[in-house]
């Protein structure tokens, strides 16, 4: 990390949740307007075949902190593997 990458994350960490999460919205909003066209297109496409899969019955949804659950545990175990 560069010292003013440091400097700048001491100085968010002074920062509230709600703004915290607004510089964040805003930080991924610029690396958006960086992404080339052909992966744009690719992450569309993804998010189409994503939602015809749940529209079909194909895939099945579970609820957001099940995910994170099942998320951590993976990467816990990968880092027990590591």
């Amino acid at each position: 990390m560069t010292q003013a990458v440091a400097h700048i994350l001491a100085e968010v960490e002074q920062l509230s949740p709600p703004e915290r999460a607004e510089l964040a919205d805003r930080l991924v909003e610029t690396l958006a307007e960086s992404i080339p066209p052909e992966i744009e297109r690719g992450q569309l496409e993804e998010v189409r075949r994503r939602i015809a899969q749940v529209e079909s019955g194909e895939v099945t949804l579970i609820p957001g902190d099940q995910a994170l659950e099942q998320v951590r545990r993976l990467v816990a175990s990968a880092r027990k593997a590591s």
